[in-house]
């Protein structure tokens, strides 16, 4: 596989003429060829017109376009279905940042073609990326739905915490989806309060990571503990306990960015 380089975001309905990188999902899932590939135009070329289609920016100067078929489709034999997460680390990240890009895109663009407020079919604007209601002039742009993600942190010891949809004996750090109104700060305190009971201060920035699943923005901090004791909150929170630094549990890929954090944490007490 040769290793893409630079890629430049852009957001175009009018299709290329030329080669194009392809970037088709079928429902939630990409294509790709059984050599874990992108596939060729010819080998897309007997499935139905595409619900959705557009190009997302240029890679190696190669225009990217992504193309979305919601329900199943008749696949030829060389071509296989792998989900975004099955990838982490298996390709190289500008495609898989390529890859979620598009999905964001697509999903927003097959959620939109109506109105929200009135329920008129939307059109498509010319020169940016929205959809404009023609009866009532509602405009919509793609969503992004921002998620806190705070680790915990005491002296030799992480706060951390498990989902009942998580995979066996993995744990992670808190996180939660941003209130209207609400600053990222606050949304961290809250969300740490909400899910285990416990006060935290120092916040300290970390990182972002775009996550199209199906379409949020993680944003990270370092958090101190202050107070309380660990309550799991009912039905988001299966467990959540406090971890020696030399006895983790099993964490999240490497590539995400709890696995990150966390890494950064245990740097960073390991240099002290």
């Amino acid at each position: 596989m040769i290793v893409p380089g630079s890629f430049i975001p852009r957001y175009a309905r009018q299709l290329p003429l030329g080669p194009v990188l392809e970037l088709a999902f079928v429902g939630e899932a990409l294509v790709l060829q059984a050599t874990g590939e992108l596939p060729t135009t010819a080998q897309l070329s007997g499935l139905p017109p595409a619900a959705a289609e557009l190009v997302v920016g240029d890679l190696d100067g190669l225009p990217c376009l992504a193309r979305a078929w919601p329900g199943q489709v008749p696949l030829a034999a060389d071509l296989q279905l792998r989900g975004l997460r099955s990838l982490w680390g298996r390709c190289p990240d500008a495609y898989y940042a390529v890859a979620s890009r598009a999905r964001q895109l697509l999903t927003w663009e097959l959620q939109s073609r109506f109105c929200g407020a009135c329920g008129t079919p939307t059109q498509a604007l010319p020169a940016e990326p929205g959809r404009e209601c023609p009866a009532c002039r509602l405009r919509v742009y793609p969503r992004i739905s921002p998620v806190a993600m705070v680790l915990v942190q005491r002296p030799g010891e992480l706060l951390l915490a498990r989902s009942p949809h998580f995979q066996p004996g993995l744990y992670s750090a808190l996180a939660g989806f941003v209130e209207a109104g609400e600053t990222l700060e606050a949304c961290a305190r809250r969300v740490v309060r909400e899910e285990v009971g416990v006060e935290v201060d120092q916040l300290r920035w970390f990182g972002s990571q775009s996550w199209p699943f199906p379409h949020s923005l993680m944003l990270a901090f370092h958090a101190r503990y202050c107070s309380g004791e660990v309550r799991p909150q009912p039905g988001e929170i299966e467990d959540a306990r406090w971890f020696p630094l030399d006895a983790l549990p099993l964490l999240p890929h490497p590539h995400t960015l709890a696995s990150r954090l966390i890494q950064d944490a245990l740097r960073t007490a390991n240099a002290a």
